[in-house]
């Protein structure tokens, strides 16, 4: 099955074609995600070398016919130093001014080729006078670290204030963190995941949990006060299927942290990569457990147990989860929602295509049944560094020789392309045979 050609859509996106109406319609943002954290790198350090070489991201995003570019700032750029002992509107002689006005130049880089921008304060990285990685792996008597610190979301909500005043002016849009709920479930309960800040200590986990969001409506409250842009939150979100008690346990935690945010976001930007399979278990905590084979839960380049196509991560493609959680999220919150994250892990480039047609018909959808979705943002760009993967994971529409640093674009590149342009997915999806027709409108919810 791996051996299927992307040429076949390629042949696609170089005829001449006559599209469906365009459903997408102009408003709709369609872009891509970067994360500085993860893609400044230069050499002889590995990485894409985003900080110094931005300006070519932004002329293969625009040149794609993208919209809107997310972006996030490293909270120990800006803010090298401890915050601790000074007020929120002090920070001028301590912060790193150079690094602001560089972050300036970028956002103004992305907004001068047409392009908005939506800035994101927090991609799980934290300053090393907050979280000293170090110590909590070498001191048995460490209790606390990272988000878990009870110092972490009032120095957060310094951070916010100040990149409101300093960037505030040329900024569509923030949102101040991204995915917490992963950080606080894998970041203190798994430590096969590797995922940061690796403090294996359960109990620790709500305790992070509960100082995430109030990070939040602190930052919120901050940046409210220094900008009329609109404030979000981007966070990780899955379809979950499997036996209903299971189910409702599990959708009841997911939205438990947006629940309690809710009237502090002015939008949702979600991030779906696939779903999860679950079934009652009455001793664990939570009520439920997720079942391998499904998922995240897959073997790398195989098949899941429905017999879906997997990842070079092991993720089963698994378009339909879009269309029914974005649709559940839509009717839960009132509030306008973004897909800030889609992609797959594919070096080959085989199966993204197909992947990007599946989850772009989800959206599609919803918008011809009057679901006002505002844009879908591709993740990634380029290939990056995928925490506890290393350089090893190629999510980029844009492929990146870690040797040189050169960037290349792959076929899905020229094919969300080709979609952008045209304004629909339908043309592409008619051309798609088994076994990658893999939207089953048999499996979406009314």
């Amino acid at each position: 099955m791996r051996n299927m050609k992307w040429w076949k859509l390629k042949r696609i996106t170089m005829l001449p074609y006559k599209g469906d109406e365009d459903m997408f319609g102009e408003d709709f943002l369609f872009g891509a995600s970067l994360e500085n954290g993860i893609v400044s790198g230069t050499f002889p350090e590995s990485g894409p070398n985003y900080w110094t070489g931005f300006e070519e991201f932004h002329r293969l995003a625009a040149g794609a016919g993208m919209k809107i570019i997310r972006i996030g700032l490293e909270w120990s750029r800006i803010l090298p130093k401890p915050t601790f002992e000074r007020w929120a509107d002090d920070l001028d002689d301590i912060c790193n001014t150079e690094a602001i006005e560089h972050y300036r130049g970028i956002i103004g880089d992305i907004r001068n080729r047409g392009m908005k921008v939506i800035v994101n304060l927090n991609h799980f990285s934290l300053p090393i006078w907050l979280h000293e990685p170090i110590r909590v792996n070498r001191y048995s008597d460490f209790t606390a670290g990272g988000w878990a610190d009870p110092r972490a979301a009032e120095e957060f909500r310094k951070f916010a204030g100040l990149c409101g005043r300093r960037l505030g002016d040329i900024v569509d849009m923030w949102s101040t963190e991204n995915e917490p709920n992963v950080l606080a479930t894998l970041g203190y309960r798994n430590r096969a995941s590797g995922f940061p800040p690796s403090i294996i200590r359960p109990e620790l986990a709500r305790v992070a949990r509960d100082n995430l969001i109030n990070a939040h409506l602190l930052g919120y409250e901050e940046l409210k006060k220094e900008t009329s842009s609109p404030v979000g939150l981007i966070y990780a979100i899955s379809w979950i299927d499997g036996e209903e008690r299971a189910v409702d346990s599990a959708l009841k935690a997911q939205f438990e942290f947006i629940d309690r945010i809710k009237d502090s976001t002015d939008f949702l930007g979600l991030n779906y990569y696939s779903r999860m399979v679950v079934e009652s278990d009455e001793e664990s905590d939570s009520g439920y457990r997720t079942l391998p084979g499904f998922g995240q839960g897959c073997k790398p380049n195989s098949l899941s147990r429905s017999g879906r196509p997997t990842s070079d991560f092991g993720w089963e493609i698994y378009p339909e989860g879009l269309y029914n959680i974005l649709k559940t999220t839509m009717r839960r919150y009132d509030v306008p929602v973004f897909v800030t994250e889609n992609g797959i892990a594919d070096a080959t480039d085989g199966l993204r295509p197909y992947y990007l047609i599946g989850h772009l018909k989800a959206v599609e959808k919803l918008i011809e049944e009057g679901f006002s979705v505002k844009g879908y943002m591709h993740w990634s760009l380029t290939d990056n560094y995928e925490w506890a993967s290393g350089l090893g994971m190629r999510f980029g529409l844009v492929s990146v020789d870690f040797k040189d640093g050169s960037l290349t674009p792959r076929p899905s590149y020229y094919l969300l392309k080709e979609i952008i342009k045209q304004g629909s997915v339908n043309g592409f999806k008619k051309m798609l045979k088994e076994p990658y027709d893999i939207f089953d409108e048999t499996l979406l919810i009314e």
